[in-house]
């Protein structure tokens, strides 16, 4: 049995802490350090804004932005609910394709948390994922009923954040 075959596993990053898309960056590059084929569909993210996308697609991933460049607080637009529907649709088809070893959906745990989709739709998603593909969750507000389809299920918990203190995002650090 080759090392591909012994992929498909399902993995969720969740919590309220930091370092859910850093976790799931960190895997891709093992993958494609391995030789894996990468891609990731990005929920709530704009392309081009964060650091790690750029260098993410120079060591050969695919990354797909869906989000739209403002920050979703509260209650989503129209046209955010739209871009959510249209990264879980491109979701469906990549993660069923088999044509991956590692998707990666960024933060449609938010999308999720914030009623941009429905659950259903994401377990079904799960569901269908072809045999030989990791697939990885992440996000804040992941629904519990998607533990049960998870091999792996980690919750990031913010013990200290500097934010606490006035501290605003920073370039290379949090973004």
């Amino acid at each position: 049995m080759t090392w591909k075959e012994k992929l498909g596993l399902v993995h969720i990053y969740t919590g309220n802490g930091k370092g859910k898309t850093t976790a799931a960056f960190g895997l891709a590059i093992r993958m494609l350090g391995s030789g894996g084929r990468v891609i990731i569909i990005q929920f709530m993210k704009a392309g081009g804004v964060y650091g790690e996308q750029k260098k993410i697609a120079e060591c050969g991933a695919v990354i797909e932005s869906f989000g739209l460049p403002k920050f979703v607080h509260g209650k989503p637009e129209p046209d955010d609910i739209e871009a959510a529907k249209r990264a879980l649709e491109r979701a469906k088809e990549v993660v069923s394709s088999g044509e991956w070893d590692l998707v990666i959906l960024d933060e449609i745990c938010v999308a999720l948390g914030f009623k941009m989709l429905d659950v259903e739709d994401v377990k079904e998603l799960i569901k269908n994922k072809a045999p030989n593909t990791e697939l990885v969750l992440t996000g804040r507000y992941c629904p519990e009923e998607l533990f049960e389809l998870a091999d792996y299920v980690t919750e990031m918990r913010e013990v200290k954040h500097p934010y606490q203190r006035g501290v605003i995002a920073r370039k290379g650090v949090e973004y």
